[in-house]
């Protein structure tokens, strides 16, 4: 192999791998087993606030009865918790779901970019898919019945 194809194959590989290097055990893209499994408990997912308040997106994954569905909590910069399905109306059959950067959530499969701010106010098209949610105390509550509407995009 001559050394030009062989500084570009080095190069694709270290572009490879910081795009799917990984922080806090979030992978980029989405990908490579990203979302972390919750339970529920009396029908309720409990996620602690001070795991998700960071202004990163977090992502979850719950199962049922042989159906995942995917979805991501991020605070966006107004202070806001946010929730939705990682997955949209448009582009969910790709299933590739959401990438943070900065404020914004990307479509990994259109590559649009929604504002974290917008999350859970605007909805359709390829805007994530809201997801409920409330506060209660120092925990984060999604219902499972708020859920697992959410497995026709998976």
């Amino acid at each position: 192999m001559n050394k030009a194809v062989a500084t570009v194959l080095i190069a694709l590989m270290v572009g490879v791998m910081s795009m799917v290097s990984i922080h806090e055990g979030q992978a980029a893209f989405g990908l490579f087993g990203a979302h972390k499994k919750v339970k529920d408990v009396d029908g309720k997912i409990m996620i602690p606030l001070k795991k998700v308040d960071d202004g990163n997106a977090h992502y979850f994954k719950y199962e049922q009865g042989g159906t995942t569905v995917n979805f991501f909590v991020v605070k966006s910069n107004d202070g806001v918790i946010r929730a939705a399905f990682d997955a949209c109306d448009v582009c969910f059959p790709a299933k590739k779901g959401y990438t943070q950067d900065g404020d914004f959530m990307i479509c990994n499969n259109c590559g649009r970019r929604f504002h974290s701010s917008r999350i859970n106010v605007v909805e359709g098209g390829c805007n994530p898919a809201p997801l409920q949610r409330e506060v209660i105390g120092d925990q984060l509550v999604i219902k499972t019945s708020d859920v697992i509407p959410g497995a026709r995009y998976f």
